[in-house]
């Protein structure tokens, strides 16, 4: 009569941040920031049991831009070797984990 929790989807605590972000990318073109929030995104749902909707989109997002999650990962190590991409808060060298 009970379900397991382990069978029950989750909610991601930042879904209602997300859910816009990949709205977004499933209407623009494969910029730069683009691929890199999309790989960010990607890293971050990996795996998370649960917000099927938001994984299901990124992969409509990757399929939309003729891309594989390798070819995705690729292309953003490069972006992010050049640097730049994400401008920090007036603070140096800081990394953004959210």
């Amino acid at each position: 009569m009970t379900e397991s929790s382990a069978s029950k989807d989750q909610q991601h605590p930042l879904y209602n941040r997300d859910r816009p972000l990949i709205n977004s990318l499933l209407s623009q073109e494969a910029t730069d920031y683009n691929l890199a929030e999309l790989a960010r995104m990607r890293i971050r749902y990996q795996g998370f049991p649960g917000a099927r909707d938001i994984q299901q989109g990124l992969d409509q997002v990757l399929q939309r831009w003729g891309l594989t999650e390798a070819e995705l990962f690729a292309k953003t190590r490069e972006i992010h070797q050049v640097g730049g991409i994400y401008k920090s808060r007036g603070k140096k060298e800081e990394e953004d984990w959210n």
